[in-house]
């Protein structure tokens, strides 16, 4: 059991990162794209 929980928060945290690192990444092509 705790083997999965400890997966499980792992695999949260990654898809947590890669939305936030999604999220800077479409701001500063949006914002890139204004200043054009």
């Amino acid at each position: 059991m705790f083997i999965d929980e400890v997966v499980l928060a792992g695999v949260g945290v990654v898809g947590l990162m890669f939305v936030f690192a999604g999220g800077i990444g479409y701001f500063i092509w949006k914002d890139s794209q204004n200043k054009k």
